[in-house]
């Protein structure tokens, strides 16, 4: 990787961007408590959420502590207006290139104005639970630090767009992944010291069977998100044109990925179930909204059952986003391909859709294993810690990030003529 100049650069550059990521995560809102709100995340298992996509930014009350949340929940609502509910934006999302940079620009805007409302709403939330302003607040308290707040999210954006633009991998994703990463050995540090370090006699050696079960379970994670991010099905295809056939080409295959959508779903399932919390925090504490944040909570069988199914439910339409049918049968038609026993044309659509479809019902199935996995852990073993959970959503997260990143690599490498890293 070091060898050529370029990647060498992009690498470094990635590495700056993510400095100054972390450096800007460390740096808190002034005025603010930050024990009493680290206390209030440690309990809470939808706050604990919010400071995972945050990168850990959170439970600081970093001028970073959103994240990339406001932008990647305006993604996910623009996204759902481009299925045809705004004709504008459907229109949009067809006009290629150009169509996607104008609702990129719209999700940014809608971003900000979510950002203001994440900020104000989050902010008097946490005072009203936990204290965590050193003065009384005003009005324009909340909307100063709503505002820094906000500011501060684009910024990550922007870092996120550097990184994409001059860096390696998606630099959203990467964003994501830097914060999970940072606050994995604290994590792993903190299950330890709850499952070993505080037990005597005969159940230290059951608190250490525990810890034991604890890592296998995150090692199962990491293979089995990477066995879903390689596992495809491949449809048999047939060259027509007389060059094909004589470079042995007559036969090959049409690679369709098991899950197309990667670990997109378990962070946009995730900002689902974070943002109706968010909006009910703004409100006085009653029975109706202890009750709705009780079903939305992961540490319990309802909100579990939730997120699973939301989890479900984004593969198919992240899936249905990446991979056009349509387009696929128009490409095979231009290449002089068709797949084998299907007439070109609508039936080569029809043919891909139900193949699409059919092993996306066993890449959603898997991924929601995967992603509920982590959660069952301290349903069953109460002596586990419920950080550990989030942790596990991390895992799937970072995981998923790498096997991309990777990718992106070696892209890079093979368009400079060098030989990958991974031997294949």
């Amino acid at each position: 990787m070091f060898k050529n100049k370029e990647i060498r650069n992009r690498i470094l550059f990635t590495l700056a961007m993510l400095f100054v990521f972390r450096l800007g995560g460390g740096i808190p809102m002034p005025g603010i408590n930050t024990q009493a709100l680290t206390a209030g995340i440690g309990d809470n298992g939808l706050l604990g959420m919010m400071n995972l996509l945050g990168g850990g930014a959170m439970e600081r009350f970093s001028v970073f502590s959103m994240g990339v949340g406001p932008y990647i929940t305006a993604s996910i609502i623009i996204q759902l207006l481009a299925m045809d509910v705004i004709p504008q934006l459907a229109e949009m999302s067809k006009n290629g290139q150009q169509g996607r940079m104008q609702m990129d620009k719209i999700t940014r805007y809608l971003g900000v104005v979510l950002g203001l409302v994440q900020g104000y709403t989050m902010t008097f939330a946490f005072q009203q639970n936990y204290g965590i302003l050193t003065r009384t607040p005003t009005m324009s308290t909340y909307l100063f630090i709503a505002i820094v707040l906000t500011a501060g999210s684009m910024f990550v954006v922007w870092i996120g767009d550097r990184i994409s633009q001059f860096g390696i991998g998606n630099g959203i994703s990467m964003i994501i992944f830097a914060g999970i990463v940072a606050n994995l050995p604290w994590q792993f540090i903190s299950a330890y010291e709850t499952l070993v370090t505080t037990k005597t006699g005969t159940e230290t050696f059951s608190g250490v069977m525990q810890f034991a079960l604890l890592v296998l379970v995150y090692i199962a994670i990491i293979v089995l998100v990477i066995f879903m991010g390689e596992a495809t099905r491949k449809i048999p295809i047939q060259y027509t044109s007389s060059g094909a056939r004589s470079q042995g080409k007559s036969v090959n295959f049409l690679p369709l990925k098991i899950n197309s959508a990667s670990v997109v779903p378990v962070i946009f399932a995730s900002s689902v179930m974070v943002a109706p919390v968010t909006v009910l925090s703004f409100f006085p504490a009653n029975s109706t909204t202890l009750l709705i944040r009780d079903i939305l909570n992961f540490q319990k069988p309802v909100g579990l059952a939730i997120y699973i199914t939301l989890v479900i439910l984004f593969t198919f339409f992240y899936t249905n986003l990446q991979v056009d049918p349509k387009q696929i049968a128009e490409n095979l038609n231009k290449q002089g391909t068709y797949i084998l026993g299907i007439r070109p044309g609508s039936e080569t659509v029809a043919y891909i859709s139900k193949v699409l479809n059919r092993i996306t019902v066993l890449g959603a199935m898997f991924l929601a294993v995967i992603a509920a996995l982590p959660y069952l852990l301290p349903m069953l073993l109460k002596d586990i810690p419920a950080a550990i959970s989030l942790g596990g959503t991390g895992i799937i997260i970072v995981v998923g990030v790498a096997l991309e990143t990777v990718k992106d690599l070696e892209g890079k490498l093979t368009q400079k003529a060098y030989r990958g890293f991974v031997r294949k």
